[in-house]
């Protein structure tokens, strides 16, 4: 549909399209930790293979990113994103069928597949229709994001236990909010893109910036999806019960949501982003040193610290993007570089992980391995400050 014939939609309607489809990128995913250890005990699975239904997830994530901003050019940026939830949809109803590997690692890919489109258009839908206001819809953005993750870990055991406690239904659930999500974005009519020359270049692999932005997201990425694969395990396995356990990782994900909405808006207002990367960085680094070597010692705070440190550099992260490119399928191109290099390298954490648990027998040994790559992610926020920059030139 060309754009210039599109009756302009209220803003209101653009934001609500823009949260629920935000909601829907992050339950599938962590709607499994509290089910992981069940899940490879009833299916005879290794922690190695069952990280994959994590891992899959966001190796897609990765690789697929980069056509993003080619399905855009084809079909259009609304329209695409509503593909995208089609696909998020089907892959969530699929594990409805039944407690079977396959289906359940079929669907993880799918999942990803879906999620790697929808996260770079998303980003340029923000760019088109809030250009003026980038940092307050970016913080809802990451918010909702943050809603939808905590969800999947809150409300996963409820939803299985309402139905009648099958495991593969309560993960099939979260299929709902994704169906609810597409009836509004196949209502919103799509914008045909540009053909021009900038709107066919590919991703910008020359740019040393979009390199350094790739590698912080990699870090924060492959520590989040550790977490939601193995936190709980990590408790339960120090001595805490399962109940606690699974509370102690709901708190790191409702903690969140502040953290999630506050930190792309003080980002935004005071200039001051790479500052609270850095103090991200080092909140995280002393909350994943605790867990790894006291985990019985004010368990709540580590596990708040943690949940807000993880949650604000993310969101801080799609902030960066939005600076540095200056049209909506520019935005798409380095968010989809971003995401592709970041998730590629991120889905190899909660992987690497379960090996090392599996080979030194506790989880104490690959939480050393996290705590360090928190301490690299520091360094990296200190590095990428543009002062850091001109005086290295």
């Amino acid at each position: 549909m060309n754009g210039c014939f599109v009756k302009p939609l209220p803003r209101a309607l653009l934001l609500l399209a823009l949260i629920l489809a935000a909601i829907n990128l992050r339950p599938g995913i962590t709607s499994l930790a509290p089910l992981i250890e069940r899940i490879a005990a009833e299916l005879g699975l290794s922690r190695g293979l069952v990280s994959m239904t994590t891992a899959l997830p966001v190796l897609c994530m990765g690789l697929l990113a980069p056509f993003a901003p080619r399905l855009a050019l084809r079909l259009g940026l609304e329209r695409s994103i509503a593909l995208c939830l089609s696909l998020i949809a089907g892959a969530l109803l699929l594990r409805a069928l039944g407690p079977h590997t396959g289906l359940l690692i079929g669907s993880a890919g799918l999942l990803g597949a879906g999620i790697a489109v929808a996260g770079p258009l998303l980003s340029g839908f923000i760019k088109r229709h809030f250009a003026g206001r980038m940092g307050n819809v970016a913080a809802w953005y990451s918010l909702c994001m943050a809603v939808g993750g905590a969800s999947g870990v809150v409300l996963t055991i409820p939803a299985m236990h309402w139905l009648a406690d099958d495991w593969n239904l309560g993960l099939a659930f979260w299929a709902l909010p994704a169906l609810l999500a597409l009836l509004l974005w196949w209502w919103i009519p799509s914008h045909s893109e540009s053909q021009s020359t900038e709107a066919q270049m590919g991703l910008p692999w020359r740019e040393p910036r979009a390199w350094l932005l790739s590698a912080f997201f990699a870090l924060q990425a492959g520590l989040f999806y550790t977490l939601a694969t193995w936190a709980v395990a990590r408790y339960h396995e120090a001595g805490l019960s399962l109940l606690h356990s699974n509370s102690l990782f709901s708190l790191t994900m409702l903690m969140g949501l502040p953290s999630s909405f506050v930190m792309p808006w003080l980002g935004q207002r005071f200039g001051n982003r790479y500052a609270m990367m850095m103090g991200c960085g080092l909140l995280a680094s002393l909350c994943l040193a605790m867990i790894t070597f006291a985990p019985k010692v004010v368990p709540e705070l580590w596990a708040v610290g943690i949940g807000f440190a993880l949650s604000g550099s993310f969101s801080l992260a799609l902030l960066l993007p939005l600076a540095e490119a200056g049209s909506p399928l520019a935005v798409s191109r380095w968010t989809a570089m971003m995401l592709c290099c970041g998730y590629c390298t991120a889905c190899v954490t909660p992987v690497l992980t379960g090996l090392l648990r599996d080979l030194s027998g506790n989880y104490q040994v690959p939480f050393v391995l996290l705590t360090s790559l928190a301490l690299l992610m520091t360094v990296l926020a200190w590095y990428l400050q543009p002062k850091v920059r001109r005086s290295s030139r």
